[in-house]
């Protein structure tokens, strides 16, 4: 704003009659001081600084609660200051419309796509902030094969053995009752670790099989990764990485054997199963 248009179209410089270039003294001194200072409660000197409680200067610093300062800074408050663009934004300071500069605060209800907007996250919600979903595998666990075991089928079972585990199982299961493959891990039988392998068909079970060239690869408390593949004449089973056994069908007809039980002393955190090329 123009001086000429604070003083309503008076002139800036000395020809106003009433308004002589002296200097005002607290109770009207006469005389013409050129350029000589204000003094409190004097009005009408546009130049003067202003004095709390000194109304209308519009050239004048803002003070707490003095009204109709339209470039006074915000303060909290303080009402009906509009199109400020360059004020800081305080909370809770009324009528304060389109404020651009002015930094986001949180506020009850959403907050509508803008950006660089403070949001409140939902549990789960947006990317980056995981990890798979973990599944809920309650043990027992039965997983189905809906057309049976076939050549290059691979079977994943990933977990963690139970600190005090006495024994995990795995059994390859033709219905009703027939187990095509045992497989039977045991921590302490009379003081070895062993892992126990047969079939039961007809409810009369076969030759154990416990030899195993490789170190038991199970260890309480920690967790595992096995793999079952099957091939045209046997199961082949991988822990962590590494070959550990071989177990010849005893039952021929492949495509009856579909189910797979894990059961006793683990915990499952993923089943799955895919064919190789």
């Amino acid at each position: 704003m123009n001086l000429e248009d604070a003083l309503g179209g008076w002139p800036s410089g000395g020809n106003n009659p009433q308004q002589p270039a002296n200097p005002a003294w607290p109770g009207g001194q006469p005389g013409g001081q050129p350029g000589g200072a204000a003094w409190p409660g004097q009005p009408g000197q546009p130049s003067q600084p202003s004095w709390p409680g000194q109304p209308s200067q519009p050239s004048q610093p803002s003070w707490p609660g003095q009204p109709g300062q339209p470039s006074q800074p915000s303060w909290p408050g303080q009402p009906s200051q509009p199109s400020q663009p360059s004020q800081p934004s305080w909370p809770g300071q009324p009528g304060q419309p389109s404020q651009p500069s002015q930094p986001s605060w949180p506020s009850p209800g959403p907050k509508p796509s803008a950006p660089g907007g403070w949001a409140n996250p939902s549990p789960g919600a947006g990317p980056g902030f995981g990890s798979a979903p973990q599944k809920n595998m309650t043990v027992p666990y039965m997983l189905a094969l809906p057309g049976g075991v076939h050549d290059k089928l691979l079977i994943t079972i990933v977990g963690t053995i139970k600190p005090n585990a006495n024994k995990i199982t795995v059994d390859m299961l033709k219905p009703p009752n027939d187990l095509a493959f045992h497989f039977n891990p045991r921590f302490n039988e009379d003081g070895r670790k062993v892992i126990v392998r047969n079939c039961c068909i007809g409810k009369k079970w076969g030759k154990e099989e416990r030899e195993c060239s490789v170190r038991f690869p199970f260890t309480q408390g920690q967790p595992f990764e096995m793999k079952i593949m099957c091939t045209t004449r046997e199961f082949k089973v991988a822990v962590n990485n590494s070959h550990l056994l071989s177990f010849q069908h005893r039952i021929s007809d492949l495509r009856s054997i579909t189910k797979v039980n894990i059961y006793n002393d683990l915990t499952l955190s993923d089943v799955r199963t895919e064919t190789l090329p």
